[in-house]
């Protein structure tokens, strides 16, 4: 299966239908509409590494169903990686927030210049500093950028809207803090990402300066959960279905409406947005998620560039020790922040 980086290149063509089985996204990724760099299909050796992978969540994640059981297991995997190297890293208070600055460990202070606010994803209710420490800290080195990377509240201890409320001050803490917001990228995968949208849909609101660029990695952009791709992949997608989307849904809103555009970024208006790149597996149950997002925030007028990886499963970029895969996507990522920093890395 090939997959295509998508961007506003293809805003002239016809919307792309929702997509309800995945031989339908292979023809619409490959058809000559959808214009952008080929990512290219998956190697073998990919799906082999893959396949670890999933056997791996398997192992970890049998008989965990609770938040809490569910976020125990993800900190147990995540224990199993090894942690980031040559980085340097500081721990900070942004503004009541716990995080970490990591930055690449030739320098010897941060470079104060350019960060990427990284928001962990896990569910709204697991993941930590830890769990995402490797992936935060490749994209230091590949940005030569500071990265922060924050524990947020967690649920079911703390519901909507604690996770965003610590986002965004943890976003308005490096402004405070010399760092200058059009050298300042927002980034998160799955619960994540969602949480990066939604803090800058905020600052946007607001009318308060705004990032360079947010980028999301398989955002849970519908509370609602009426993508078709969370039946059609149900099969290929061991950790997202529609029942765990279901309980995260009523521990994080409670009865406020899934479809509340201040909880799921899907119904925002985006109009203002900054430029946006969005990652996703051809086979996730949030493939569309992602897909009608980005066909959204286009006809609303941000420049969206959108990834779709074939055969790479949910949080796929956590895992650099284990598929080639995540190194590669890393590298897109951290060239679209570098592409947006205000003030470029010295060669």
């Amino acid at each position: 299966m090939k997959g295509r980086i998508l961007s506003n290149a293809d805003r002239g063509g016809p919307k792309r239908p929702r997509y309800l089985f995945p031989a339908l996204v292979v023809l619409i990724l490959s058809s000559p509409l959808a214009l952008g760099q080929e990512i290219g299909p998956q190697s073998q050796s990919s799906h082999a590494q893959v396949e670890k992978l999933l056997g791996l969540w398997k192992e970890h994640f049998a008989g965990a169903d609770s938040l809490q059981e569910r976020r125990a297991a993800f900190a147990r995997l995540m224990e199993t990686m090894p942690g980031p190297t040559r980085i340097q890293v500081r721990q900070v208070d942004a503004d009541g927030v716990d995080g970490e600055l990591m930055w690449p460990a030739r320098l010897h202070h941060p470079i104060g210049k350019r960060a990427i606010l990284y928001i962990h994803g896990g569910g709204f209710s697991g993941g930590s500093i830890r769990t995402h420490s490797l992936f935060a800290g490749s994209l230091a080195k590949a940005a030569s950028s500071d990265v922060l990377l924050i524990n947020y509240r967690l649920m079911p201890e703390y519901t909507y809207p604690a996770q965003i409320n610590d986002a965004l001050t943890a976003y308005r803490w490096l402004l405070d803090n010399g760092y200058r917001n059009e050298n300042v990228v927002v980034a998160g995968d799955g619960a994540g990402g969602n949480i990066a949208l939604e803090a800058v849909l905020r600052q946007k609101q607001a009318a308060k300066p705004l990032p360079a660029a947010v980028i999301a990695l398989s955002p849970i952009t519908d509370l609602a959960a009426t993508g078709g791709t969370i039946t059609a992949n149900a099969g290929s997608d061991p950790l997202v279905d529609k029942a765990w989307l279901e309980t995260l849904r009523k521990t994080y809103l409670g009865s406020r409406p899934a479809t509340d555009p201040q909880a799921s970024p899907l119904y925002a208006d985006m109009t203002g947005f900054p430029p946006l790149l969005l990652q996703v597996g051809s086979g996730e149950a949030l493939l569309d998620d992602t897909l009608r997002l980005a066909d959204k925030a286009r006809e609303e007028g941000v420049d969206v560039t959108t990834e779709v990886w074939p055969g790479m499963p949910h949080q796929w970029q956590l895992f650099p020790a284990m598929l080639d895969d995540a190194d590669r996507s890393s590298q897109t990522i951290a060239e679209f922040a570098i592409r947006h920093f205000a003030d470029k890395p010295e060669e």
